[in-house]
């Protein structure tokens, strides 16, 4: 069983996140879910990403670094996860957690400093082409994590919309997001075992 911290996207806490944990959690891990928007869902990308502005990234992290702080006990490696934004927020504290067992990233990603040192699995699922994360961006973005020294998979998943796993919305693909389970499972049964 992996403790997971799964972060949400620039829209919210919305029912498909709590329909991802919920599956994580039937596949046996134990997950955390924290509401980094208080409450507020938005209909709309727009929407989500004025409020993530009026808020600040600094800010969102802060709240992220707090969620995850009673998670860290001694002897306890978590699995950070989030969707687009949730998924930059779960990178940058992964590769500032020294004991991280693994990054999964649905649909986001964040920039990597150049001292960044980490030898965590990273896995990340994403459209292509996605508008948010452009096929220059996840090349430098793969280089700058391989050489920071994360084992890192990209799955890439051709026509689909960039928040693709949420059937809410008008991204959704439903054999993608069954593909990316399935994949994102496997994954996670494989950091387990070490």
């Amino acid at each position: 069983m992996a403790q997971i911290l799964l972060l949400h996207s620039a829209y919210g806490l919305r029912p498909a996140v709590h329909a991802a944990a919920d599956r994580l959690r039937a596949a046996g891990h134990q997950v955390h879910l924290p509401d980094l928007y208080d409450g507020r869902l938005f209909e709309t990308v727009e929407e989500g990403m004025a409020y993530r502005e009026e808020v600040g990234t600094d800010e969102l992290l802060r709240r992220a670094v707090s969620a995850a702080a009673p998670l860290l006990t001694p002897g306890t490696r978590l699995v950070y996860a989030g969707f687009s934004l949730g998924g930059a927020l779960a990178q940058n504290l992964a590769l500032a957690d020294e004991q991280a067992l693994a990054l999964l990233l649905l649909h986001g990603t964040s920039d990597v400093r150049d001292e960044a040192s980490t030898e965590i699995p990273v896995q990340l699922h994403v459209a292509e082409p996605d508008p948010f994360e452009t096929e220059d961006w996840l090349n430098a973005w793969y280089l700058r994590m391989r050489k920071a020294g994360a084992d890192v998979e990209v799955h890439r998943y051709r026509g689909a919309g960039h928040l693709f796993t949420d059937p809410e919305l008008p991204d959704y693909d439903a054999e993608a997001a069954e593909r990316t389970w399935a994949v994102a499972l496997d994954f996670l049964r494989e950091v387990e075992r070490g």
